[in-house]
């Protein structure tokens, strides 16, 4: 039975939940804007699967987003919780992680990476097949979107809004509600290298790795011309990887956790097995 726990010994408190289990570690870390709870409906079998709220998320504590920061704060629960050497599997941001994480120990036995490997808002050579205006204009409607977003996070939510947020990823100050992570540490994710290119980094890691890509377009997002065509530069940049990374593709969106749990813990299960 899964229980919770939070670590205190630490810069910031670290709300983590262990699955529990008898068998190898895997640690599971969500995505920006996400929780713990995306791995709830995720059953690994065999496996003790620890999630945790990364900072700045659900019931963690905040601190300015540093990814190597974040990689200690990581480090803290492998020790507080005695996982010794655990795979990782990430989803989005928190694949972006596992690749991090196998950079800073080779000796990782293995990690799984969930459409964790560029943000849609990347570098325009990203987007092969596309002319030049479209892809421009396009950009610009995505950044003009994604810009949007984080400013109306910066405030209070508005009325009725607030419970469309989970409760894990929203806070109550000077009885406004706010949501979880604020647009400060959005900010920081967004603009950052890693996070709008981890292919570069995932061709140095040395562990087993899978890399599992979305075919759909995300929902709720535009798609069209441009998502099309960041999934081929993504095909592209993929290509003639060696061979302990290896690429699946599921018919899925990038929220594959929400959409596919089933299928992500078998695609989990069957490459940790």
């Amino acid at each position: 039975m899964a229980y919770d726990v939070t670590i205190t010994d630490h810069d910031i408190p670290l709300a983590v939940r262990d699955h529990g289990g008898p068998g190898d570690p895997v640690f599971l870390l969500h995505g920006l804007g996400g929780t713990l709870e995306a791995w709830d409906a995720v059953a690994l079998p065999g496996h003790r699967a620890v999630a945790l709220d990364l900072r700045g998320h659900g019931l963690s504590g905040d601190g300015p987003w540093e990814w190597d920061r974040v990689l200690d704060d990581l480090e803290a629960v492998v020790k507080h919780l005695d996982l010794g050497n655990p795979a990782v599997v990430g989803h989005s941001l928190g694949g972006m992680l596992a690749v991090l994480w196998a950079r800073r120990h080779p000796e990782c036995p293995a990690i799984v990476n969930l459409d964790g490997l560029r943000s849609a808002e990347s570098a325009p050579d990203n987007y092969p097949g596309l002319d030049a205006a479209t892809r421009d204009r396009e950009l610009a409607a995505l950044k003009a979107a994604f810009d949007a977003q984080a400013a109306a996070l910066a405030g209070p939510l508005p009325d009725g809004l607030g419970p469309l947020f989970p409760a894990r990823a929203r806070v109550e100050r000077d009885g406004e509600v706010y949501a979880r992570p604020g647009a400060e540490l959005l900010a920081a994710v967004r603009c950052s290298p890693e996070f709008r290119d981890t292919i570069p980094l995932l061709r140095q890691v040395t562990c087993d790795a899978w890399v599992v890509i979305p075919t759909q377009d995300p929902p709720g997002m535009p798609g069209g011309e441009l998502m099309a065509a960041f999934r081929r530069g993504v095909r592209r940049d993929l290509a003639g990887l060696p061979p302990h990374l290896q690429v699946r593709e599921l018919e899925a969106s990038h929220d594959m956790l929400a959409e596919q749990p089933a299928a992500v813990a078998a695609l989990i299960g069957g490459f940790l097995a």
